[in-house]
């Protein structure tokens, strides 16, 4: 990886970026907001916290000002995690849940506590350099002075709204003629901007225990939600220690569980149980039957275990344990797909973005409403569009993710980031819910094993496995690779577009201590930097 190949073998409509210091999104716009951050005096997380504000602006049909955040950073020195994801609210218990059959996925009954404010606050507190109020800027200007809407937001847009124009919500603010935005039409949202500029004024106080969490209290109590004041009040972002698992020479650092960042370490570590593994193309039938196999065996085992960490019946070391992931590996047929169940423990529609500096400063960070725009719940003159991750629990009884007040739920977000020797090497994310760890994989083996630039792993077609176990195929494998995998058992679907298959930006350090980065062509977005 910090030795990579300039081969371009996949077609592409960009090249990657070289820089002293930069930022990675998926719209140009809020790329361009953390670039100008870092030319004012900021440093690499003051411009990972003004991109992720904007974000909330320019690309609202991936999140907003209600989502949540997780984000891992190099501070120049070592690495930190930050867990922002909000709790259920204290009503939601079991019995709350009893006329649902499944965890609703819109309206109230689908909202946690949103934690991305607390993130930029929190990274800001700790790290940053510029005043908080200063990275608003430039979504303060979106907000008001509106903003051409992107060619691929406009069709996502479009999309979502097929549904979500039942939501009276929505439909006031996002389908403002009857209908999405087009391509290239101004779009601004009225409240949008007096809601930010109350956040940067409060250092984010109003949105947890002022004028905001009144609103929102007050909208949810309006329409029977069970959210409260009390518990806004009660969220706190936690900083953690990210997880990881060595592959080939380099560590891919994770946030720990309630997040499905382990599912792509327990699938690194089967693979690594693999000793033909390394020898073969990453665009080989074998190999790819053999990532999606670990891929399975890896899904299987989060879904039954992983949920908040103080609910867990398993824990991390216990889900990595070599021996365990060696016999996990063993039941791969080198030439027949299978579906899997949990293995034994042995006792004993998201935003992604990535920042650098010229200190050595490397931020992974990503904020989602999870299903698009998330619940369909706007609240009313303030542009705050709450996510839907109360989805992530489950109702069955006895199940660690199970619904219960003031848990967290299983999380699909995850920021990524790779070391070499405790050294920073890459900073990277795949936006995409189910799609994000498995684009971890696929990224390490491409990059950290096979030595592609970040620009060719991120132009290269991806595979995904669904909840069933199913693998979709990109364009990209062409026919006769999706043939030989349906010959060995696979049930691949005709190829498929590239909405599902995630949006990777990637900022890779090179030896001489500048960095190159790159950014996914299935989105809209671009590398800013200079």
């Amino acid at each position: 990886m910090d030795h990579a190949h300039w081969q371009f073998p996949y077609s592409s409509t960009r090249m990657p970026v070289f820089c002293r210091r930069g930022v990675a999104t998926s719209q140009p716009l809020a790329a361009q907001a953390g670039l100008s951050v870092l030319q004012a005096g900021g440093n690499a997380i003051d411009a990972a916290i003004a991109t992720a504000i904007t974000l909330t602006v320019v690309e609202p049909n991936m999140n907003g000002i209600g989502s949540d955040a997780f984000a891992i950073l190099w501070d120049g020195a070592q690495l930190h995690g930050l867990n922002a994801a909000g709790r259920a609210p204290a009503a939601w218990t079991p019995a709350h849940f009893a006329h649902h059959a499944s965890m609703p996925v819109r309206g109230w009954d689908a909202i946690t506590v949103p934690g991305c404010v607390s993130a930029w606050v929190a990274l800001s507190r700790r790290f940053g350099r510029l005043p908080f109020a200063r990275l608003f800027q430039d979504a303060l200007y979106y907000a008001r002075e509106g903003f051409a809407v992107s060619p691929i937001t406009a069709a996502n847009w479009a999309k979502q709204a097929e549904e979500l124009s039942a939501w009276p919500d929505f439909a006031r603010d996002f389908m403002p003629d009857g209908r999405a935005p087009q391509a290239g039409e101004r779009f601004r949202l009225a409240g949008q901007a007096d809601t930010l500029a109350d956040i940067a004024d409060t250092a984010g106080e109003s949105f947890y225990r002022g004028r905001l969490a009144r609103q929102m209290a007050a909208h949810a109590m309006a329409q029977g939600g069970a959210l409260t004041e009390a518990d806004l009040a009660a969220h706190q972002p936690e900083w953690v220690r990210p997880i990881s698992l060595d592959f080939h020479g380099h560590t891919l650092h994770e946030i720990p569980p309630s997040g499905q960042g382990i599912a792509a370490l327990i699938a690194l570590g089967i693979l690594r149980a693999r000793p033909e593994f390394a020898a073969l193309s990453p665009d080989s039938v074998q190999s790819v039957h053999l990532q999606v196999e670990a891929m399975k065996l890896a899904f299987a085992d989060v879904h039954a275990q992983v949920a908040d960490p103080d609910y867990m019946q398993a824990q991390v070391e216990e889900l990595l344990d070599p021996h365990r992931l060696a016999a996990r590996a063993a039941l791969i047929d080198s030439s027949l797909a299978q579906t899997y169940g949990p293995g034994e423990i042995a006792r004993g529609g998201t935003v992604y973005l990535t920042a650098c500096d010229d200190e050595g400063r490397m931020v992974s960070f990503i904020q989602s409403n999870y299903m698009g725009f998330g619940s369909g719940v706007v609240v009313p003159g303030t542009g705050i569009s709450l996510q839907n991750r109360g989805a992530g629990f489950t109702l069955q009884a006895g199940h660690p993710n199970q619904v219960a007040p003031g848990k967290r739920p299983y999380h699909t977000i995850l920021p990524a980031f790779v070391t070499r020797n405790g050294q920073p090497v890459l900073s990277f994310g795949v936006m995409g819910a189910i799609m994000q760890p498995q684009g971890h994989v696929q990224m390490m083996v491409r990059m950290g094993l096979h030595r592609q630039n970040p620009q060719a792993a991120c132009d290269a077609p991806r595979w995904q496995v669904d909840a069933q176990q199913n693998t979709d195929l990109e364009a990209g494998f062409g026919a006769e690779t999706i043939a030989a995998l349906r010959a060995m058992g696979h049930r691949a679907p005709p190829a498929g577009s590239a909405f599902g298959f995630g949006g990777a930006q990637l900022m890779l350090r090179l030896p001489n201590d500048l960095y190159c980065a790159a950014s996914d062509p299935r989105k809209d977005g671009q590398v800013a930097g200079d």
